[in-house]
């Protein structure tokens, strides 16, 4: 074990612990449990709201997964990565305050609880709430798996027990200081990722005798590595572009993101967020590519694209800064983990629990029940990530695809369109979500776009139909209450 370098961890870990023990205090003293447990009670400043938005989205694929991709495609993936810089900036201004105005109206806690308001349909909300659960388990297992091999690297565990130390920590943070203990803590990751990624950019340019011998060595080892289309040729205009849809635009739809645009206390704070977010995701998105394909020159040879990152830190800096400058994937990690397990509880305690189960469950009973479905929910991606890829980039973006396809045009529409309905809603979400499993499945990249914008485009169709084609039914109903 490489002391010098798992010391500065272990002070970062020990700082995470001791905020969700202090947001603890918060969740037990709280009159409503589930506000604050899975919302924080609305009361996050601009500078939180933006870090905790960064922190959730740059996660495991951003800081593992997304510079290994690069380092095997070259500065072709980095051109791809940048469509992630309008992120914040959609997601707060297409949302924005009439979101937050409506939340609080429906006195929603959970995106479902705002689709089950708006439409007044059961259907919606189990449909919500199962994608939720699919997809979100692909994205949790693509975090279990870039933590565990960053522990690995470090550590020399094998994968095995660095993915058990892993789970162990979170899980331990998450049930303990829920949604505030998230948020503050991903404040202070924000801050930890954007350091981080601006030390290793300087010393990767550093050691690799700056930019022009960089870009020089590998144009020498294949030219395309410098092009737009990627190392073989692959990245085509039209798969590039429909990024822009997968982790710009489509944003909108991803519930551990909207679940942000209900959490801020007021409008000042939307603002400043949308500011602060777009500069820190845009620094860290480009930082974090290009250390990927500059890494290449200086590290040759790597053959899981997600051991970049910690090989290159230990290679470039001294073993005290790279301990620092890992606990930026780590807190990257970590924090959108973390959000994840909320999310995926809440969908199950709040929004399946409780409203069709058990709906005058006690205080205490709901408490337990959160606790225990966090644990389960954490302890059953293990066995999915015991098998891991060699680039957890895929697992992620798989994720964003699914919900996005299910979620993006009921919220959208649900804020904005009065003439939508729960049938659009359902033939949305059911075309959205059966859409992509099957072109994922069977025709991925179809027209040489990523699978994602199909399936958008037929949510889309089948919202607008279904909303439309029973329209008159469902003013009659209105008339008959």
């Amino acid at each position: 074990m490489n002391w010098a370098v798992i010391t500065p961890l272990l002070l970062f870990l020990l700082l995470i612990f001791a905020v969700g023990f202090w947001s603890n205090k918060f969740v037990l003293k709280s009159n409503s449990f589930l506000q604050e447990y899975f919302l924080g009670e609305r009361q996050l400043g601009g500078f939180i709201l933006a870090m905790t938005m960064v922190a959730t989205y740059g996660s495991a694929s951003s800081f593992i997964g997304g510079p290994g991709v690069a380092y095997t495609q070259g500065l072709g993936w980095v051109l791809l990565a940048m469509a992630q810089l309008a992120t914040g900036y959609f997601v707060l201004m297409v949302l924005g305050k009439k979101f937050a105005i409506v939340a609080r109206k429906y006195e929603a806690i959970t995106l479902i609880d705002f689709l089950k308001q708006r439409y007044q349909s059961k259907t919606v909300v189990l449909l919500a709430a199962a994608s939720i659960i699919v997809f979100l388990f692909s994205s949790m297992t693509a975090q279990w798996i870039g933590g565990a091999r960053l522990i690995e690297s470090l550590t020399g565990l094998a994968y095995p027990a660095a993915l058990l130390l892993f789970v162990a920590s979170v899980l331990v943070f998450v049930i303990v200081g829920g949604f505030r203990a998230v948020a503050l803590t991903d404040a202070v990751q924000g801050v930890v990722m954007f350091g981080g990624t601006l030390i290793l950019l300087i010393a990767t340019i550093k050691a690799g005798g700056g930019i022009p011998t960089i870009i020089s060595r590998l144009a020498a080892e294949n030219p395309n590595l410098i092009s737009p289309f990627g190392a073989t040729g692959t990245l085509t205009p039209a798969y590039v572009s429909s990024f822009w849809i997968l982790v710009g635009v489509g944003v909108v739809g991803l519930p551990q993101i909207t679940v942000r645009a209900m959490s801020y206390k007021n409008s000042q704070a939307m603002h400043r967020a949308i500011i602060i977010g777009t500069i820190v995701v845009g620094f860290i998105m480009l930082g974090m590519h290009l250390i990927g394909v500059f890494a290449r020159p200086v590290l040759p040879g790597i053959k899981v694209g997600d051991t970049v990152m910690p090989l290159l830190s230990m290679k470039v800096l001294p073993p005290f800064v790279a301990g620092v400058v890992l606990a930026a994937p780590m807190a990257a990690i970590m924090s959108t983990v973390d959000a994840l397990l909320i999310l995926v509880s809440s969908a199950l305690v709040k929004d399946v629990y409780l409203n069709y189960i058990k709906p005058h469950a006690s205080e205490n009973h709901v408490k337990k029940v959160s606790f225990s479905v966090t644990a389960i929910v954490g302890i059953l991606v293990i066995f999915l990530a015991l098998s891991p890829p060699d680039l957890i980039v895929w697992l992620n973006l798989f994720s964003f695809g699914g919900l996005e396809s299910v979620f993006i045009w009921p919220v959208i529409f649900g804020l904005y369109w009065r003439k939508g309905n729960k049938y659009g809603a359902i033939s949305s979400m059911t075309f959205g979500m059966g859409s992509y499993i099957f072109l994922d499945r069977f025709y991925p990249n179809a027209f040489g776009m990523h699978t994602v914008v199909l399936p958008i485009v037929i949510s889309l169709i089948a919202f607008v139909v279904g909303s439309l084609a029973t329209r008159k039914s469902t003013i009659a109903l209105q008339l008959e209450k």
